[in-house]
């Protein structure tokens, strides 16, 4: 799963490559911007329901805000940043230029957000609230693991 999870990511960047290239920089950033916080408008739904029970607990909406985040997560995001998008070069922007010197770390970063947020989909699928509660959390922690190695505050 992992391999494959690390190949649809590797293939869609070689595939939307080019549509980064054809967007500027502002663009790019506003994108991956939008794209992000949609997703956590979405994670908002879900802990609304699944973990603080603020929100009675609708299957069919938990399902959609899973499947809207692993869309997200599985869209090729990495043709969203470019050199020129980091905050040393933008404006509007938290990106640290370091995301542009840790390849790997952004590739294990990446990677476990889209096997997360598969997962979550998945798991949604089920109706079990607390199995939704324990895979939120894991995406979670990938949504941060990202912020706090590659966004300044």
């Amino acid at each position: 799963m992992k391999t494959t999870a690390l190949a649809a990511a590797l293939a869609a960047v070689a595939l939307a490559t080019p549509v980064a290239a054809q967007m500027d920089v502002e663009d790019q950033i506003e994108t991956r911007q939008s794209a992000y916080q949609f997703a956590a408008w979405n994670m908002g739904k879900i802990k609304a329901q699944a973990i603080d029970g603020s929100v009675a607990y609708d299957q069919q909406q938990i399902q959609a805000a899973a499947n809207a985040i692993a869309a997200v997560a599985n869209s090729g995001m990495s043709t969203l940043y470019s050199r020129d998008s980091a905050n040393d070069r933008a404006d509007n922007t938290r990106l640290k230029p370091n995301f542009f010197e840790e390849p790997m770390k952004v590739q294990e970063v990446a990677v476990n957000f889209v096997r997360e947020a598969n997962k979550l989909q998945e798991v949604a699928a089920t109706g079990d609230k607390a199995a939704v509660a324990q895979q939120f959390a894991k995406v979670g922690e990938s949504c941060k693991a990202c912020h706090d190695n590659f966004r300044a505050d």
